[in-house]
């Protein structure tokens, strides 16, 4: 099983170290490291591990937890392989999908971001189409569409980040329930991917495809 796991820690020598050995000891592989934030003497990384002994989730934490000044924000599945360029995977197959690029986009954006699922949505906040694991019901979200993407996390302690899709007339809402709030830094990666995503020629042509194949009387709900 593939694991992320995001750690604040002392950002000093020998910090990763200590982590390491700790991983190593429970018999988890590390597979790849992200620094996501340093400053101020700390740092904050995701580390992607293969937990193939089936270490229970919280000895993780009660075992990384002491190292000395180390805090474990989140240890949640993740389905994106490490070693790649997931972006550039994505990106590619978006503009070669034709029509079907914005539905791409979403059924992409969970494996990529290690999220649960994917939906797009029109201002009253009908689901315009969701990836797998979407709920049927998807939970409110602020009416208000933000002028950009930004992270927030729901009452039932969703985190999600919420963009707007302007030039298609409905938002983006990305949702993981089983890990840490979306950091900064994945925001801002969201933010280049819809950048490249909503200059694309298909880009309104798959639009106009949704909701011709919905119809007048559509529910609101498109799914693979």
């Amino acid at each position: 099983m593939l694991l992320r796991v995001r750690l604040v820690l002392p950002d000093r020598p020998g910090s990763l170290a200590q982590v390491t050995t700790v991983l190593g000891a429970a018999g988890a592989d590390i597979t790849q490291v992200t620094v996501l934030d340093r400053g101020a003497g700390r740092a904050v990384d995701d580390i992607t591990i293969f937990n193939p002994a089936g270490t229970p989730r919280q000895a993780l934490v009660k075992s990384l937890e002491g190292v000395e000044g180390v805090t474990v924000e989140g240890v949640w599945t993740t389905r994106e392989a490490p070693g790649t360029y997931p972006e550039l995977e994505i990106l590619k197959f978006i503009t070669t999908a034709g029509d079907r690029a914005l539905t791409t986009l979403v059924d992409s954006l969970p494996v990529l971001f290690s999220a649960d699922w994917a939906a797009t949505m029109t201002a009253e906040q009908r689901v315009v189409y969701a990836s797998w694991r979407a709920p049927q019901q998807p939970p409110a979200i602020p009416a208000d569409v933000p002028a950009r993407p930004v992270a927030l996390t729901l009452d039932d302690d969703l985190h999600v980040i919420h963009a707007p899709l302007p030039p298609l007339a409905l938002s983006l809402v990305l949702a993981r329930s089983d890990g840490p709030s979306f950091h900064r830094i994945e925001v801002h990666r969201l933010t280049r991917i819809l950048e490249i995503f909503l200059s694309l020629p298909a880009t309104e042509r798959g639009m106009v495809r949704l909701l011709r194949d919905q119809g007048p009387e559509a529910s609101g709900r498109k799914t693979r």
